[in-house]
Order: structure tokens, then C-alpha cells, then sequence
């Protein structure tokens, strides 16, 4: 027995060396962990069990026969991340760079189907060079078999995707299919196909990392949804993630008590709005103050997802007596906050994650509309904006408004309106609900007396004032039931967390179907 044990540990200990100490050194001199030290840095210290160490490749064609791949170029298993059970996959670039076969796949499909058992979130590290070409096929059928793990899993378990080195071809695919694609700053691109043949095909000339870097992605093509500097603050950022998180979609979020008072009035939110309705201001300063703070005494705490993308909208997840919350709200800071392609996409797609995850939505609307103009019309605004009206509509968890200022038009019905199913809708004395702005409306309602009048100016101005003492507050939608109660903004937090009490026990389900039909 001694001797097999040997054996053992002889074998272990090769597989953990990975691709060898010149891979593991080149690895580091990149700034990039190994994809143990990577499943270590993550998980809580001595959690981590690997499944599969032992798994080798079967291909014998084009020299794969001579070929030794150490754990098959990845690492699996199951630790915990603050006491929590979760799943990791982590690709291995120093073993055949990482490149994805058949028996790679099946370690990673069964990393997701365990995950799915246990009910857990999965984590999936990134770091390989695409498919394995030696093994055709059975590689290509290895990404589909995870595609269609990551689509059955989608809002059953949280799926989330950390891109940590190269990410290629159809291996781009399986993240965004995931929840939340995470990227490292200049070690990380992903992209469907590379410069080279972008080179050879069209004749542009890019880079990896102008082609499909980290800040493309978070600022340009919105497919990352965080990006970090390093590999250690991505791993700190995964972590406070999961934190607001529950592990699947029966359980609710975990209650984290704050010690901050759920009865705290803030009088300070009064002299962050602006007198001018068309001035603007930062409305996340509105959220650091009514969410609970990190310490008795501080800022609000909140951690916003693609903070960089379609910045006319903020999405983010914070604590209301410490109970998890998702929050989307319209930016004033940027483009007034007007909904435009990106801002509807980036809101529908986060309300779907906090609905399938059972976390309460809380939505800040302060904008003046749509965003006009024919590259908005051309590129599909009509179907884009649908989707935040169909996210807002099927979500059934408990949903709360707050009207903060403007809010006209069919962007007033989209920003979580009582038509939409709003549970409770708060108004501050400032809120001006209409079907327009005042000078716009003025213009067409009373076309005919300011151009009849002797002081045609004079009298568009009285028109304006007129409009706005009869419209463009938030009264005429309280008198209709519409919003529940108009408040004083330094009550904010206490009446939030006091409708959020309430509807705790909130029971609504959607009339039986296979599924709906979002207009994608």
C-alpha cells in the first residue's frame, strides 16, 4: 500500500506542475496566476476539492498521440467563497495553451451539471487559445455541449464568466451566455476572429487588445459586465459579487445586517437635486445616501455592474436593511439620462437577473424620454426599448419606483411605472410627470394663441408656466392612484424599506406558457 501511495502522490504532483516551471514562469512574468493559484486566490483557504485530476486526452491524430496534457488543461472541483458552496472550472494556458478537446469539455460540462445538482453558482476562468485543432470535431462539439449547459442553466444557478487571458472563436460564446463576464484590464481580450485573419480578410489593421481588450468590452461593445486592473482585485470584485447573491433561484439572497438604521432620514438629499429641471447631477450620490452603508456612519455601499457602458443608466446592487436589492436608475450626469439602444439593453437584461434571483428591484426615474434622432430609429430603438418594458412587465419580484424629477413620455411608463406592475411608486415634490417636457408641450398646445399674441415670446412664456402649474408635477398621477405617495426625498430610505417589508411575501406568477417572446 505504501508504495501505491507513492504512486499517488507521484502523479498528483506532476499534474499539479502544470505545463512545467518554464510555462509557470512565462505565465507569471504576463502578471497572470496559474489556474491553481487562480482557484486558490478565489476560494476560502483549504475549501477547494478537485474532481477529475487524473482525466487525459484520447486523440491520437496529428501527433497528439506523443502529446502529454497534465489534467487535461484544466482544473475543476467545488470549495466555498465566504462559506459558500461554489463550483470552478479554471483553464490552464501552460498545458497546450489551454486549448479546449473533447475531454477538456466533458470536465468542464461536468463541473456545470454538478453545480446544477448542488444548486451553486459555477465560475468559469478563462485562459486558453480556442479549440484544440488537433482533435476537430470532437472539440467542436465539446463548446456545444457547454453551450447548452450554460443556456439550460441561465437563471437557475448564477453563472459567471472571468476572462483572465486570451478568448477566442467560439470559445466567446459560453461567457456570454453567462450572467457576468468578468475581465482583467490588458491581459484579458475576447473576440470572434482574431487580427490576423481580420488582417487577411479585410485588410484592417488592429490590435488584440483594440480589437477585443478589457475596455472595449466595458466601455464599447457592452459585452463585459466588470473590468479590474489585475488578476487580485478581479478576484476581490468576484467575491463581493457573490456576496449579494443567493445560490440559486429557489433561495433568496442572504440578509447581511449593516447596523445601518433602517429609520434614517437623510434632509442632505434635498440639496442634491437641482432647482432647474434640466441641470444636471450625479444620482449616484441620491444611492450612496439612501442604501445601507458599508459602516455605521458612512456611505452608502452599492456595486454597480458595466459602470462604464451606456453611463446614461446606472445598474447596481446594494442593501435596504440589509436585505439584497438591484437598482437601475437614469443617470442626469449623462445625456440627461435619456433611454437610448445600449441603456435599454444594459436595464433589461439586469432586471431579468435580479427577477430570476428573486432580488427585489428598486428604479430612480429621472429622464426626459427616448433618445431621438435616425441613427437611434435606423438602429432598432422601437425593439430595443421594448425590452425594458417586456423585462420590467414579466418581472414578478417586488418592485419599487422612485420618481426623482422628470419623467415624460414613454420612457415614464418604461422606468417601472404602476402600469408596469410597480408595486409602490414614490414620488418626491419635484417630480414632474407628463406626456413631455413643458416647452415642448406649450409649443404644440397652444400653437395658435403664441403665435396670435402681440408678444409672441411674452406669451409662450406664460404658456410654459401655465403647463407646468397644471402638469408638470406630480399630483395629477397621485390623484389617479398612480403614484402611491408623493414624500419628502430625506424619507426616502425609511419609506423604501418600509414597502419593502411589506412585500416580502409578495406572491404573482405569470400566466402558464413555455416562455415569452422578448423582442430581442
Amino acid at each position: 500500500m505504501d508504495e501505491k501511495i507513492r504512486e499517488l502522490e507521484e502523479r498528483r504532483a506532476k499534474i499539479r506542475e502544470g505545463g512545467g516551471p518554464k510555462r509557470v514562469a512565462a505565465q507569471h512574468e504576463k502578471g497572470k496566476m496559474t489556474a491553481r493559484e487562480r482557484i486558490e486566490s478565489l476560494l476560502d483557504p483549504g475549501s477547494f476539492i478537485e474532481i477529475d485530476t487524473f482525466v487525459e486526452h484520447r486523440a491520437v491524430e496529428l501527433g497528439m498521440d506523443e502529446v502529454k496534457a497534465p489534467g487535461e488543461g484544466v482544473v475543476i472541483g467545488h470549495g466555498c467563497v465566504d462559506g459558500r458552496l461554489v463550483f470552478v472550472f479554471a483553464q490552464d494556458f501552460t498545458v497546450i495553451g489551454g486549448s479546449l478537446g473533447e475531454m477538456h469539455a466533458m470536465k468542464i460540462c461536468k463541473a456545470m451539471d454538478m453545480a446544477m445538482k448542488a444548486g451553486c453558482p459555477v465560475i468559469g476562468i478563462n485562459d486558453s487559445g480556442g479549440a484544440r485543432i488537433q482533435e476537430g470535431v470532437d472539440a467542436l462539439s465539446g463548446y456545444g455541449d457547454i453551450f447548452f449547459r450554460n443556456t439550460r442553466a441561465s437563471g437557475v444557478i448564477p453563472q459567471i464568466s472571468v476572462i483572465m487571458g486570451p478568448c477566442a472563436g467560439g470559445a466567446v460564446y459560453s461567457p456570454a451566455l453567462t450572467d457576468f463576464t468578468v475581465m482583467v484590464d490588458k491581459t484579458a481580450n475576447m473576440f470572434i476572429t482574431g487580427p490576423q485573419v481580420i488582417k487577411a480578410v479585410t485588410g484592417e489593421d488592429v490590435s488584440a487588445e483594440e480589437l477585443g481588450g478589457a475596455t472595449i468590452h466595458s466601455t464599447t461593445s457592452g459585452v463585459a459586465s466588470l473590468m479590474f486592473s489585475d488578476e487580485q482585485s478581479t478576484i476581490a470584485g468576484i467575491k463581493k459579487l457573490l456576496s449579494y447573491l443567493p445560490q440559486n433561484n429557489i433561495e433568496d439572497p442572504r440578509v447581511m445586517p449593516t447596523g445601518d438604521d433602517p429609520r434614517r432620514a437623510d434632509p442632505g438629499i434635498r440639496e442634491l437635486i437641482p432647482d432647474s429641471p434640466n441641470k444636471p447631477y450625479d444620482i449616484r450620490d441620491v444611492i450612496g445616501r439612501v442604501f445601507d452603508a458599508a459602516a455605521p456612519g458612512g456611505v452608502g455601499d452599492y456595486f454597480e455592474i458595466q459602470p462604464m457602458y451606456a453611463q446614461n443608466i446606472v445598474t447596481c446592487f446594494a442593501r435596504l436593511d440589509g436585505r439584497t436589492v438591484g437598482i437601475v436608475a437614469n443617470q442626469p450626469k449623462v445625456m440627461a439620462g435619456v433611454l437610448d439602444i445600449n441603456a435599454s439593453d444594459k436595464a433589461a437584461r439586469f432586471i431579468r437577473f435580479c427577477d430570476a434571483f428573486n432580488i427585489p428591484l428598486v428604479t430612480f426615474a429621472d429622464t426626459s424620454g427616448y433618445l431621438p434622432g435616425v441613427g437611434q430609429e435606423h438602429g432598432g430603438v422601437i425593439r430595443h426599448g421594448a425590452k425594458l418594458l417586456y423585462a420590467y412587465s414579466e418581472a414578478t419580484v417586488p418592485k419599487l419606483t422612485v420618481i426623482a424629477r422628470k419623467d415624460y413620455g414613454g420612457a415614464y411608463i418604461a422606468m417601472c411605472s404602476r402600469h408596469l406592475g410597480a408595486d409602490q411608486v414614490f414620488a418626491w415634490p419635484c417630480a414632474e410627470i407628463a406626456v413631455m417636457g413643458p416647452e415642448g408641450a406649450a409649443n404644440i398646445i397652444f400653437k395658435r394663441e403664441i403665435e396670435e399674441a402681440a408678444d409672441p415670446a411674452a406669451a409662450r412664456k406664460e404658456k410654459i408656466a401655465e403647463y407646468k402649474k397644471s402638469f408638470a408635477n406630480p399630483y395629477k398621477a397621485a390623484m389617479r392612484g398612480y403614484v402611491d405617495d408623493v414624500i419628502d426625498p430625506a424619507q426616502t430610505r425609511p419609506r423604501l424599506i418600509a414597502a419593502l417589508t411589506m412585500l416580502l411575501g409578495k406572491r404573482e406568477s405569470l400566466p402558464p406558457k413555455k416562455h415569452g417572446n422578448i423582442p430581442v
